[in-house]
């Protein structure tokens, strides 16, 4: 199992201009822990986490050195100021974050996630972002128990379900994923209504391939941003 096969396709993603306060806001809103910054050519170029806003508020709340402290540190103090009291995107990011493939396997990522201690790691293909894999896609990727063999027909299964709950009339799913498994489906992410959830099932069952759903979708709560 690869990473294609659970990853989240739909990424909430920020600028490098993008304002400090707007990025919490996104975090608090979407219940994210962080969130890839991108150019115009939706090319990966830092991420920004909960770490990176915590470190901005520690620094916020410690006292104030003197100027001429900070004339006699180094010169790293510089970049650490910047990152501390940055007010956009491109100031607190962490750069040249750890990317993978669509096809890094999964027992890989996982490994990524534990040795440099982050809960996510963005997916690219030719240069540009694709999706995101999360300790939690991680986990229904695992529990699906795949067998390797036809990987090829449940990743097609997969990009049809998304491309057909993506262009139905009125259902809007938030934070869309799908893990096949020998034609075996769950649905995750959230929908603002019954019928929505219902409308999601039907579509999947419209995809050729398709043996069994497992509908996991939930309700959106209320007063929270699409």
């Amino acid at each position: 199992m690869q990473a294609a096969d659970v990853m989240t396709p739909s990424v909430i993603t920020v600028h490098p201009d993008d304002d400090v306060s707007e990025i919490a806001n996104l975090l608090l809103t979407h219940d994210i822990s962080a969130v890839p910054v991108v150019d115009a050519n939706d090319a990966v170029v830092g991420i920004v986490s909960e770490a990176d806003l915590m470190r901005r508020i520690k620094s916020e709340a410690a006292p104030k050195r003197s100027w001429w402290l900070n004339l006699l540190g180094s010169s790293g103090n510089a970049a650490d100021y910047v990152k501390s009291h940055g007010h956009k995107a491109g100031d607190v990011m962490t750069r040249r974050p750890i990317t993978v493939s669509e096809n890094e396997p999964l027992h890989r990522i996982a490994r990524l996630l534990e040795t440099h201690h982050i809960k996510l790691v963005p997916v690219v293909k030719n240069g540009r972002l694709t999706g995101i894999v999360s300790r939690a896609n991680l986990l229904r990727g695992f529990s699906a128990h795949r067998v390797e063999a036809g990987s090829g027909g449940d990743r097609e299964i997969r990009d049809a379900i998304l491309k057909e709950i993506k262009k139905s009339a009125g259902m809007m799913v938030y934070r869309p994923n799908v893990i096949v498994t020998d034609g075996n489906v769950q649905l995750w992410g959230l929908v603002r209504s019954q019928a929505q959830r219902q409308a999601a099932q039907v579509a999947t069952e419209s995809v050729n391939g398709v043996r069994k759903i497992e509908n996991n979708l939930g309700l959106i709560p209320q007063g929270m941003g699409g």
